[in-house]
């Protein structure tokens, strides 16, 4: 059995732990959607480094229908925030380029165009970047990689979408939050629906590998394969020593 408050005090030493050793006195930078994994890391954070350690960034690609979402949370949780509308700089980048771009790469875009702020802020105030992953996301490729998929410390990367629900509600956080429907906000599609499973057949095929449609196993394992290229640094040659 999972146990939440078990985990979520761990995660919260954690944090606490990369910090010490990673820039103590640092802040903890958050880009703010009003989904479940950036609520829920932020208030990991709150709790690991008080309120006053922690900045929201909000940034919204022109009229963002969920805006108040993420306002809800900078608000229930008391820190400091900022909202940068990303419109320009997606239109300006997305314009420049002397061809047109395909679909995915217009998708992708604007999660690079946020990570490339958050950093820009992080800069700002000697902050450490979050990021807000969930080991189900990463686990088939769900997160754009140099977008929401960098970062520099990682609360949730192991912690399934389930248990970061129940981590959530330990936290105390509203339920509109933890359980609102997960979906990217780039395409109007929920993330069930891009992926072709549900959350919980991944979570039990995670933890236990067992699923009942073949079809959705072989999926899984697709897009699992696919992407794990992600997770890690990119391949590097290294010169024979007697080269050099």
């Amino acid at each position: 059995m999972f146990n939440a408050e078990k985990v979520k005090n761990d995660v919260v030493q954690w944090i606490r732990d990369f910090f010490e050793e990673n820039g103590p006195g640092c802040n903890a930078v958050i880009g703010i959607s009003g989904g479940k994994d950036s609520s829920i890391t932020a208030a990991l954070c709150v709790e690991a480094l008080g309120k006053d350690r922690v900045i929201g960034v909000l940034m919204p690609n022109g009229e963002q229908a969920d805006i108040d979402m993420a306002r809800l949370l900078v608000n229930h949780l008391g820190i400091r925030s900022y909202e940068v509308n990303i419109h320009d700089a997606y239109e300006g980048v997305k314009n420049a380029i002397p061809f047109e771009m395909s679909e995915q790469s217009r998708v992708n875009l604007a999660p690079r165009i946020r990570m490339a702020t958050l950093y820009a802020v992080s800069q700002c105030f000697n902050g450490r970047v979050a990021n807000t992953c969930n080991l189900s996301e990463d686990w088939v490729g769900y997160a754009t990689r140099y977008g929401d998929g960098a970062g520099d410390f990682g609360p949730l990367n192991h912690l399934t979408v389930d248990e970061v629900k129940q981590i959530g509600r330990v936290l105390g956080l509203p339920a509109v939050l933890v359980d609102k429907v997960p979906s990217d906000g780039l395409c109007g599609k929920t993330d069930e629906d891009n992926l072709g499973f549900t959350y919980a057949e991944l979570y039990r095929y995670i933890r236990t590998g067992e699923i009942d449609n073949p079809e959705h196993k072989a999926l899984i394992d697709k897009k699992h394969k696919m992407n794990l290229f992600k997770l890690s640094m990119w391949p590097q040659f290294k010169p024979d020593s007697s080269d050099i």
